[in-house]
Parts: C-alpha cells; sequence; structure tokens
C-alpha cells in the first residue's frame, strides 16, 4: 500500500488522478469525497467541516498502517489537504497542493458564487447537462475519455453535495479557524499552478506560496487542471519534493 494520499477536487472523481499517477508509475491512495461517487454515507453531513473531519479520519488510518502521509490535493482536494495537515501536522511528511489554496484574500470564482446563492444554484444544477460538463472538460484540457468520465458522475449525489459544500464555505471564502490554523502547517510544502487557470489564479497561489514558505512550481499555459495537462512535468516535480 501507499503512505501517499490524493485528494480530488470538484467536481471530479479520483479518476483525475490518472495520468499523473500514470506519469509517477508507483501506487498511491485516491479515495472518493463522499457524495462524489455514489450516495454519500447515512449520517454524513456535507459541510467544508464534516469533509475535513472524513480525511483527518482516513489520514489516521493510513498513518497508523504506513506512517507520515505525503498528501497532495487538487481543487477542493488542496483546500481539505491544507485544512487536515494544519489540524493534523504530525500526521504528515509533505503536503503538495495545485489548483487551490486557503487565502482570505480569494473572493471565489463566479460559479462558486452561483452554487453557493440557493435557488441559483439549484437552476444551474437542473440546467447542467453530462453532454456539457463533458463539453467543458474537454476545452479545459482533459482527454475525450477522461472527459467522458468525468462527466458521467455528474449526477445528483455529487450535484447535491456541491451545493452543500459550497453553501458551508460561502461560495470559498474562507476565515477565522480554517486561515488561522494554517500556522500549524507542517514546513515542507509545495503549490502548483497553471498561469491559465480561470478559476483561482496565479498570483493567488503564488500570494499563498510566498506566506507560507513553499516553492512555487507554475505550468506555463496550463489551465486549471495542470494536474491532466503536464502530468510529466508535475510527476518531475512530486518527486523532487519527496526527494527533498
Amino acid at each position: 500500500m501507499t503512505n501517499r494520499i490524493f485528494i480530488h477536487g470538484v467536481p471530479d472523481t479520483p479518476a483525475i488522478w490518472g495520468p499523473l499517477i500514470a506519469a509517477l508509475g508507483e501506487t498511491v491512495a485516491v479515495p472518493c469525497l463522499p457524495g462524489f461517487c455514489g450516495e454519500a454515507p447515512a449520517g454524513f453531513g456535507g459541510s467544508k467541516d464534516d469533509y475535513a473531519d472524513w480525511f483527518v479520519a482516513l489520514m489516521e488510518a493510513q498513518h497508523a498502517a504506513f506512517g507520515p502521509l505525503d498528501l497532495v490535493g487538487h481543487d477542493w482536494g488542496a483546500l481539505l489537504v491544507l485544512r487536515a495537515a494544519s489540524l493534523r501536522p504530525e500526521l504528515v511528511r509533505s503536503w503538495a497542493v495545485a489548483g487551490g489554496a486557503l487565502d482570505p484574500g480569494y473572493r471565489g470564482h463566479l460559479i462558486a458564487r452561483i452554487w453557493n446563492t440557493p435557488v441559483l444554484g439549484e437552476i444551474f444544477m437542473a440546467l447542467s447537462s453530462r453532454r456539457a460538463m463533458a463539453r467543458m472538460f474537454r476545452q479545459s484540457g482533459l482527454p475525450a475519455d477522461l472527459a467522458a468520465y468525468e462527466a458521467a458522475a455528474w449526477r445528483a449525489p455529487m450535484r447535491r453535495s456541491i451545493l452543500a459544500l459550497y453553501r458551508s464555505a460561502d461560495g470559498l471564502r474562507f476565515s477565522g479557524d480554517w486561515i488561522e490554523r494554517l500556522a500549524q502547517l507542517p514546513p515542507r510544502g509545495l503549490v502548483i499552478s497553471g498561469t491559465q487557470d480561470p478559476y483561482v489564479p496565479l498570483d493567488t497561489l503564488s500570494r499563498f506560496a510566498q506566506r507560507h514558505g513553499a516553492p512555487l512550481h507554475v505550468e506555463q499555459d496550463a489551465g486549471h487542471w495542470s494536474i491532466v495537462e503536464r502530468p510529466q512535468s508535475i510527476a518531475a516535480a512530486l518527486r523532487a519534493h519527496w526527494a527533498g
């Protein structure tokens, strides 16, 4: 098994890691966020804190079996990596985040604000077809087969989970303990960004990296899913990060 955990983002499934894992050529744990690969477990609340608690429990189990952990997250997975690592730094050897950061100056992208808005978010979900999602993924740099696979997961459980998650996070506006606890982040971090990310700009990730003393790996002309667009380059960056 492995002490490396990769956490996907929104609106994705663990399949989004396929190209990067193939480039790495090693086994990593790729759990699915509750509600994103089918119905969430009974009693799961669906807030940002519920997801963080779920991830911490997973980390505890992996740490007990394999020792200090290397965490990698993309998008919402990045936010959960940072939150969980700041809550339980003693479990973490290193962390790496792509396309997401807990930054108090970041106010969320347009779709996040739509999902955060009652009624408007439900209308968006009702009108968003799997065909439209597949087109969005292809336009964002995913190969056609992966885009189709990810779009097929765009079903009622995922849509409900997304609305609950974004509303608990006020459309990606973070403050309070989620920001203050970042002072407890383990020192060994890496921040990854594409220069053409339309959802989380490079300057946001650059500011986060500088604030927390983490190297910034930039993929020129890559978008939000740089982990898919540039798997070989990012795999090399992760290997160097883990070896350092």
